[in-house]
C-alpha cells in the first residue's frame, strides 16, 4: 500500500499562492488516482481535487475552479495542488489520499491518506 506525506502548508495572506506536495512512497504510485481533500475547523472533511492515474483528468470542486491546479509527477511519485488567490475560506487541513481505478471525488473510496498540512489564510 502506498504511504503518502504532505507538505507545503503555511500562513498566507489572502490572495496569496502555496504549492501543496504529496509525496508517495513504493514503485506503484502512477497506478493509483490522487485526490486532494480538506477540512476547516468545526467543519467534515471535504472534496477538493482529484486526478487520474496518468494525470490526464482532472475534476475540481466548484470552489476550487479557476483558482488551484492539480497535477502530478509520476516519475517523481508526487502530486501537487497550486493554490493561487487563496481566500480566508480556504482555512483548513488538506490532505492528499491514493485509490486505486478511476478518480473519485469519494472519500470513501480512497485507500490511503497522509497525515495533513496547515493551510491558513488571513484575510
Amino acid at each position: 500500500q502506498v504511504q503518502l506525506v504532505e507538505s507545503g502548508g503555511g500562513l498566507v495572506q489572502a490572495g496569496g499562492s502555496l504549492r501543496l506536495s504529496c509525496a508517495a512512497s513504493g514503485r506503484t504510485f502512477s497506478s493509483y488516482a490522487m485526490g486532494w481533500f480538506r477540512q476547516a475547523p468545526g467543519k467534515e472533511r471535504e472534496f477538493v481535487s482529484t486526478i487520474s492515474s496518468g494525470g490526464f483528468s482532472t475534476y475540481y470542486t466548484d470552489s476550487a475552479k479557476g483558482r488551484f491546479a492539480i497535477s502530478r509527477d509520476n516519475a517523481k511519485n508526487t502530486m501537487y495542488l497550486q493554490m493561487n488567490s487563496l481566500e480566508p475560506e480556504d482555512t483548513a487541513v488538506y490532505y492528499c489520499a491514493a485509490k486505486r481505478g478511476l478518480s473519485s471525488w469519494y472519500e470513501s473510496e480512497y485507500d490511503a491518506w497522509g497525515q495533513g498540512t496547515q493551510v491558513t489564510v488571513s484575510s
